[in-house]
């Protein structure tokens, strides 16, 4: 996403959750799960390409399900630098600061050439459609929810079940709880308005840790045995949790390497092919400590923590 200016005094943080809804489908059908409420685009191989920040949690977690499925030569992956100014996120990680594949230099420019002028948040991850140049969706949950149900003919052999239909109607609630408390909640209380905003949003943090860390303590993953999307969703910000959230998000009842089942199921993810090889903490450091300059004005990044500790033996499985 892009984070803006989100501290205001004496209010609580609210995210803006409006996005735009068009979805990538086979044949361009209506989809099985999910809403309708934009325009429906064909699954065509080398058509799209995703753009997402490897800095940005919720850009990360498309990365990482593009990669566990296999569909890296059908989706085309553009990774924009770790820092953005309030207009736009810049590819200034690529040969002359420029996309070499859409030729743009920020990613606003895909969105103003679907939509002139658009006013809302120019966020991550987005797909574009190349031929065009245009957006076609920043909608991030249903972009991973898509990769797997509507890209299914491209997925590689042996690619995991994401979405295991027997245990689907659970892990939505699951993930439903991940995002308002954990994957939302850090945010919560890293922007409050106020003594008070925070420390409701601490507390409703740490009692969604709390449960966690029981529920992951006679299961190897969220679901059971098996890596779902609800592992990815919950990743994302336990990859940032002792780099960023800990401090600069005042998180700190204890760092995830404190909470023995979490930080043991954290490296176990990390440490299984596209999850750590897509983390970047350097990247995830610079993002936070130099964009947020209403949290952390003198702009300086933390040197620490060391990111070796995530290879030590995770004693799970």
């Amino acid at each position: 996403m892009s984070e803006e200016k989100y501290v205001k005094k004496g209010q609580e943080f609210s995210r803006d959750m409006n996005y735009v809804p068009d979805r990538i489908t086979q044949d361009a059908r209506r989809p099985e799960h999910g809403p309708v409420d934009g325009q429906l685009w064909p699954v065509e191989p080398g058509r799209y390409r995703l753009v997402a920040a490897k800095a940005c949690p919720w850009a990360n977690r498309a990365i990482i399900v593009r990669q566990l499925l296999g569909l890296e030569d059908v989706i085309s992956l553009g990774t924009p630098g770790p820092t953005h100014d309030q207009r736009s996120w810049t590819f200034d990680l690529d040969p002359g600061g420029r996309d070499p594949v859409l030729g743009i230099e920020r990613l606003q420019e895909a969105y103003f050439k679907r939509f002139p002028g658009y006013e809302r948040g120019i966020t991550v991850p987005a797909i574009v459609d190349v031929p065009t140049g245009e957006l076609v969706t920043n909608d991030f949950p249903w972009i991973t929810h898509d990769f797997f149900f509507e890209w299914r003919e491209y997925h590689r052999e042996g690619a995991p079940d994401l979405w295991p239909e027997d245990l689907r109607e659970e892990m939505e609630e699951v993930m439903q709880r991940i995002f308002t408390e954990v994957n939302n909640g850090v945010y919560r209380c890293g922007f409050a308005g106020s003594q008070a905003s925070y420390d409701a949003a601490y507390e409703r943090l740490w009692v969604a840790m709390d449960w966690l860390e029981e529920r992951l303590a006679d299961r190897r993953y969220l679901m059971g045995d098996a890596i779902t999307e609800a592992d990815v969703r919950l990743f994302t910000t336990l990859a940032r949790f002792d780099a960023v959230y800990h401090g600069h998000f005042k998180c700190n009842r204890q760092k995830l390497t404190e909470l023995p089942h979490l930080w043991g199921y954290a490296r176990d993810l990390f440490q299984t092919p596209g999850f750590g090889d897509n983390t970047d903490f350097e990247q995830i450091k610079a993002h936070y400590y130099v964009v947020h300059t209403d949290i952390n004005p003198s702009g300086i990044v933390p040197a620490g923590p060391d990111p070796a500790v995530w290879l030590t033996p995770h004693g799970r499985g």
